[in-house]
């Protein structure tokens, strides 16, 4: 018993500290999910609008007579020396047609002015990357950084994922919490669902389907829709937000807890589906020490074709982005 309170006030007594760079529609998400949820005791905004930023903060401070305490204020990149994450979701939104690889050449830049100063700062955490394209960013902050491939993460497929889960849930009739199902690959055009691995309520996806009467051709379908869902939401209120800043604080929380959970995420393959030196859409272990290993899906001989179709179209655009 001892042992087990000595534990206890000692997690207790750790204080936990997080920078979100970038405040935008995801930026300010996320923090306000970070109010919801006892995740850490501080939170430090850096962003280029200023007057923004430290409004921002005033609001969120709001929050914690109804949830809990969670000092949260405008800070800058110096912030970083003794925190435990930086969470960047700063870069250009994409618009409505564009893909989220056009994105490439303008946000390399933003990153790069983000990711040299949280060094310069003594920065020894985590990053969590989730701005656009995010497979290739998380690995360009891993490249500049110079970091342990295991303390860079992406929020990769995360909310792709969610999205495909929440339609099979929709076609079956059944529990969102049932289902167990995973897109993997780019968190983009290229990505795709991995049907051979999927399950609800413990049983094969394609067994369930058969048995509803939903045929291979509507799973097809609506994991297209799933694929473009992103790109009909900009289309229709101009962002998309709300998902992908509970990605965020899912790992962020993962981490900072010492979860060890499995979330899919954009994680560093080592030979993983035959792929080496990149980050792509695939399940992982998460806790204190960030991706604490990648978990290789088996897969049908389609499924790896589409994997390392995908890992191409990826590894094409960060060899020109890093050169």
């Amino acid at each position: 018993m001892i042992k087990k309170g000595s534990k206890i006030l000692a997690n207790q007594i750790k204080h936990t500290k997080v920078v979100l760079v970038g405040d935008g529609a995801v930026g300010s998400s996320y923090a306000f999910a970070m109010m919801q949820q006892q995740v850490a005791d501080e939170l430090v905004i850096v962003d280029i609008q200023q007057d923004h930023i430290k409004g921002d903060a005033l609001d969120l401070e709001d929050v914690q007579p109804f949830t809990s305490p969670l000092d949260v204020h405008a800070g800058s990149y110096a912030d970083a020396g003794d925190a435990d994450l930086v969470v960047i979701t700063a870069g250009v939104p994409r618009k409505p047609g564009e893909t989220r690889l056009d994105l490439v050449n303008k946000n390399m830049k933003i990153l790069e002015s983000i990711v040299t100063p949280v060094v310069d700062s003594g920065f020894k955490g985590t990053f969590i990357v989730s701005a656009n394209p995010v497979d290739v960013l998380t690995a360009a902050t891993q490249r500049l950084s110079g970091f342990p491939k295991n303390r860079v993460i992406g929020t990769g497929t995360s909310l792709d994922s969610s999205r495909w889960q929440v339609a099979l849930a929709h076609k079956l009739n059944v529990d969102l919490r049932s289902v167990n199902a995973d897109i993997l690959g780019e968190h983009g055009d290229s990505e795709f669902a991995a049907y051979s691995a999927a399950t609800v309520d413990g049983q094969p996806l394609l067994d369930v389907a058969k048995k509803a009467g939903v045929s291979q051709a509507e799973l097809e379908q609506l994991e297209q829709e799933t694929r473009t869902k992103g790109g009909s939401i900009i289309k229709l209120k101009g962002a998309t937000f709300y998902g992908v800043a509970t990605s965020l604080m899912t790992l962020s929380r993962a981490v900072l807890h010492n979860e060890n959970i499995v979330l899919p995420v954009g994680a560093p393959v080592d030979g993983q589906y035959g792929l080496s030196d990149m980050y792509i859409g695939t399940p992982a272990l998460i806790n204190e020490n960030g991706i604490a290993k990648v978990l290789e899906v088996p897969l049908t001989d389609e499924e790896q074709a589409k994997m390392v179709a995908s890992a191409k179209q990826l590894k094409q655009v960060l060899d020109d982005a890093m050169n």
